[in-house]
């Protein structure tokens, strides 16, 4: 068990209790559908790429739409990138230069659009917004100046919307030996949105890694994060994972390497396993929309969460450990949820799928007595024997009934008093 470990600021409390929440990639570069660093990896000429804008419609992009896809999927919040490494902002920029939406074919502010979207759907609004730029000059030629230029960019989201969620920063991986300013630009937010998260993207080589004093949460991107060891640290850090739903962060028109929805679901409960939150990518068509397949998936993920959300959100990791990947979590009204994972469908074999998977499933670190075992799914009870002293604790685990497959199947322990 973590000692000393520091009580988290509400900000982060209420974060970690979100649990699950949709990334959006999409930009200038979603017209060419070959994922958001295209630019740069197809060496496309700065003037060539800047003409992008001005066939920049986003006929489709309805905010209420998505924000309604995210909340039915069992996400609630959005991460949206407000202005990627390619330079152009989805936002009025105030003057601060022509490269944004309000001066495209769209003409639209896409950050109120969506902030709006986000509170009539009870989501919290989280902004992106890129450190490195490839079409500020500024940025190559007089980094202060260009400090100063992202600044302001910050500024204006942090004062023209009312209240966001956070800030998630990404790029400063991009030259780690530069004095970013931070302190500065982390004030600057404190002063206008106190209650708002502080994120910054650490990259793929540096997962986990803790930075400034001000930040909120670590990020982790791909893969699995790693559960943190917050023992003696002057601040409650949270944790995020962010995860493509296939190769590409923007659009891939021609990527069809999606991941599969048990996979996407191991995934959140990984992450929860972690004491992490599971950030989902979709990358929206140039015009705007999610497309059809990411949109099915993301509505099974509801259906899963519809069963099993309680929990996910809830819960934070516990003392008992289970075997393997199976693991536990704790809610405040003090039941355990135990997270079974290669449970195979029970019936005869002509009809279901060969492998093991179900019988006892064992859990350590609990010396809790147990009153009730039962399946979230169906209700079952299940059988249950326990070494209270020696805090051993094993359940029969049955099989999934025909017809059903949760992929990870959640068990409630009810404690005695």
């Amino acid at each position: 068990m973590e000692q000393n470990v520091p009580v988290p600021q509400p900000r982060i409390a209420r974060f970690e209790r979100l649990g699950f929440g949709m990334f959006i990639h999409w930009g200038l570069y979603s017209q060419l559908g070959k994922g958001e660093w295209i630019q740069k990896i197809g060496s496309i000429p700065q003037g060539e790429y800047t003409r992008l804008m001005d066939t920049f419609t986003a006929e489709h992009f309805d905010a209420r739409e998505i924000a309604g896809i995210a909340k039915r999927a069992g996400m609630n919040y959005i991460t949206f990138t407000t202005r990627h490494h390619d330079g152009f902002s989805l936002y009025d920029t105030r003057g601060l230069n022509r490269y944004d939406s309000m001066h495209s074919p769209a003409k639209r502010d896409f950050v109120a659009d969506l902030i709006a979207a986000c509170r009539e759907e009870g989501l919290l609004p989280v902004l992106y917004h890129t450190t490195l730029d490839w079409y500020e000059p500024s940025f190559e030629r007089d980094f202060d100046a260009y400090l100063d230029y992202l600044y302001r960019s910050v500024e204006i989201l942090c004062t023209q919307y009312g209240p966001i969620g956070g800030l998630w920063f990404d790029g400063n991986w991009s030259r780690p030996d530069a004095d970013w300013k931070l302190n500065e630009l982390y004030g600057m937010i404190r002063r206008h949105q106190p209650e708002a998260l502080i994120i910054n993207n650490t990259g793929l080589s540096h997962r986990g890694e803790l930075g400034h004093p001000e930040i909120d949460s670590v990020t982790f991107e791909q893969g699995r994060p790693k559960p943190m060891d917050r023992s003696g640290m002057s601040k409650y850090v949270a944790a995020e994972m962010c995860e493509t739903i296939n190769d590409h962060w923007g659009i891939g028109a021609g990527d069809f390497m999606y991941k599969s929805v048990p996979h996407l679901i191991e995934s959140l409960c990984a992450c929860r396993k972690a004491g992490a939150n599971y950030l989902l990518n979709v990358g929206p068509t140039a015009e705007g929309r999610i497309l059809t397949l990411q949109q099915a998936m993301l509505e099974t993920l509801g259906q899963w969460f519809a069963v099993n959300g309680k929990p996910i959100y809830e819960g934070k990791p516990a003392e008992a450990e289970g075997e393997g990947s199976n693991f536990a979590l704790e809610t405040t009204d003090g039941k355990l949820y135990l997270f079974i994972h290669h449970l195979k469908i029970s019936g005869h074999a002509a009809v279901t799928v060969e492998g093991g998977g179900p019988g006892e499933k064992t859990f350590t670190g609990l010396r809790r007595e147990v009153e009730s075992v039962r399946w979230l799914d169906n209700g079952e009870e299940l059988e249950f024997t326990q070494e209270t002293a020696a805090g051993t604790f094993r359940f029969k685990a049955t099989g999934f009934p025909y017809g059903v497959n949760y992929v990870v199947r959640v068990a409630e322990v009810t404690l005695k008093p």
